[in-house]
């Protein structure tokens, strides 16, 4: 299957860089409040100075008053800065929620049409991760490792030895940060590969729960599940061990430099070479120096996951970015040319159309007939602009239906899928197509499916729920509530595929009735089916055999071709042994 995606100009930056970019302003506040909120943290080991050398000293309660009141003043100053910072980076996940969200489940929704096995739900997931990681404490990190180096520049200039403790400690920190990213990436990484897989396995298997209880076949299936479940779990484990390691050397490298900044001061205090003021000052400031490095690596499994969530969701918004320019047409009239298509099903090599060619003019009718694998389906899903041709085309009023643009075009196109979905919600928003619904046009088009009578025995008629908490259909039901959504608003072009599958005699006999009522309102209609009773009524017969056009033509042409009996060449009977076979000129 041929993915067609708009070739972006060089240097466009993907949907996901722009939302990002649209918060650049919040995040230079957020570093701004850090700048802000890390010069504050100064006012503590500050206050300690004070303490142990000038009111320890001098024995004066007023100064000791005067300081308190101060570092408290700072210390709300501080807390209301990392209040409004958080606060700005909520709004940051909300907005990039309110800019992403849309066009993720877009994306999907096209990634679903042209890959059907993808992991439909991950990327959803993903983009939670990445607002997750947003308004966590991980991006305080970043905006306060800067500052590390000054702090550790303080501590320097209080006394060498003392910087070169705090130093020396900072670069085992940065050394165990930096094998953090070496030990957790790669089996996180596969970890992820496999969840994926596992996930993706589980949900496809739910979706047929009912064979798999039927048949006995959920211990296959859990086995199944648990392989790449179990090595998912495997890798988690070692990345997990391997970062415990590393997170309880950090934690004793962080209390040792702790213990030996202490000692090392109290050390140069009795070589009275700093004060004791001093000696804790610097103990203060080093920790706030080392806190960012000891924050990242505790944070680092949300970052790798956060980061390999962002490069998946920028690789699939990049590929299926729908935001086009390209300008609206007018409603079609339902002129429908059908050039040469050759078709790929998504996923697959072989061709299942193979250069299909035909035409009809608005208001026909067409029967598409055939074998089944013929291809029939395939050809349905093309004409309605599901699925894009490998190469042809098929074009409405001289107009690619697979490039139109979907929004646009959907509301004059009518389709019924062999698989028949209703969605959660009530019987007129399904209808409706879940836009505004308009009662007299959700009324007609179920009395031209023939339903409305149907839907008024309901509990509640048009607003009677389906789905969870609502009632449960039928698949006739389901079929005939499908026909009444695709003829809603009068589309000028229906493709209904396999229509009367799961029809009575009854439903059979409404959606005949339903197709002299198209023809009527000159829609045009493409139909699929087997039961000669639908095929009366169109104008014209396509017979598709093995992705070929077999025949073509007036329905009258084809059904004469398709009854007219076959002469059988005549084989010369092999006489039996005993026999004597009849001479020539006489008769056998």
């Amino acid at each position: 299957m041929r993915i067609q995606v708009p070739k972006r100009p060089a240097g466009t930056l993907s949907p996901l860089r722009q939302a990002l970019q649209k918060s650049a302003r919040a995040f230079g506040f957020v570093g701004v409040f850090s700048f802000f909120v890390n010069l504050l943290m100064l006012a503590s080991p500050i206050y300690m100075l004070q303490v142990y050398d000038r009111v320890l000293t001098a024995r004066s309660e007023a100064t000791l008053l005067y300081i308190s009141l101060i570092i408290a003043a700072m210390m709300l100053v501080m807390a209301f800065l990392e209040v409004i910072r958080s606060r700005v980076l909520v709004r940051v996940s909300s907005k990039m929620d309110q800019n992403l969200g849309s066009k993720v489940f877009d994306a999907i929704f096209a990634l679903n049409l042209r890959a059907p096995a993808a992991n439909r739900s991950q990327s959803l997931r993903d983009l939670d991760m990445v607002r997750q990681f947003v308004t966590s404490q991980g991006p305080f990190a970043f905006f306060d490792a800067p500052w590390a180096p000054i702090f550790i520049g303080i501590v320097c200039l209080m006394h060498p030895l003392l910087g070169l403790v705090a130093l020396g400690g900072a670069l085992v920190l940065f050394a165990l940060a930096w094998a953090t990213e070496v030990v957790t990436k790669k089996p996180l990484s596969e970890a992820n590969g496999h969840a994926l897989r596992a996930t993706a396995f589980a949900e496809a298997s739910l979706k047929n729960s009912e064979v798999l209880a039927a048949m006995g076949m959920l211990p296959g299936i859990r086995r199944r599940w648990r392989v790449n479940q179990d090595k998912a779990m495997l890798l988690q484990s070692i990345a997990s061990d391997n970062a415990g390691l590393i997170g309880a050397l950090t934690k004793f490298t962080r209390m040792f430099v702790q213990s030996a900044i202490l000692g090392m001061g109290a050390y140069l205090a009795l070589e009275n070479e700093i004060t004791p003021g001093i000696m804790i000052a610097a103990s203060i400031i080093m920790g706030r120096g080392l806190a960012p490095v000891e924050q990242a690596i505790g944070s680092w499994k949300m970052f790798i996951g956060a980061r390999g969530a962002y490069t998946r969701l920028n690789e699939l918004l990049m590929t299926f970015d729908n935001e086009t320019d390209a300008m609206d047409l007018p409603p079609p009239q339902g002129n429908l040319a059908v050039e040469r298509v050759v078709a790929v099903p998504p996923g697959g090599t072989n061709p299942t159309i193979k250069g299909v060619s035909f035409g009809l003019t608005a208001g026909e009718s067409l029967a598409i007939v055939g074998p089944s694998a013929a291809g029939k389906s395939t050809l349905a899903r093309l004409l309605v602009g599901v699925w894009g041709a490998h190469s042809g085309s098929v074009r409405l009023d001289g107009a690619d239906v697979y490039a139109w643009k979907h929004e646009s075009l959907g509301p004059h196109i009518g389709y019924l899928p062999q698989d028949v979905e209703i969605f959660d919600g009530t019987i007129k928003d399904n209808i409706a197509r879940f836009g505004a619904v308009d009662p007299v046009k959700v009324v007609e088009a179920a009395q031209l499916a023939g339903v409305h009578e149907m839907i008024l025995r309901l509990p509640n008629g048009y607003d009677t729920l389906i789905g969870p908490g609502g009632i449960a259909l039928s698949g006739g039901q389901r079929q005939r509530l499908g026909l009444a959504r695709a003829v809603y608003d009068n589309p000028r072009f229906v493709v209904l595929d396999e229509p009367n599958s799961n029809l009575d005699s009854d439903g059979e006999a409404a959606l005949v009735q339903g197709l002299v009522k198209l023809k009527e309102r000159k829609a045009t209609v493409v139909l699929i089916s087997h039961r000669p009773s639908v095929m009366n009524h169109v104008d014209k017969i396509l017979v598709l055999r093995d992705g070929l056009v077999e025949m073509f033509g007036p329905k009258q042409d084809v059904l004469a071709r398709l009854t007219r009996p076959v002469q059988a060449p005549q084989v010369q009977q092999q006489p039996a042994a005993g026999q004597i076979a009849p001479s020539a000129g006489t008769s056998a």
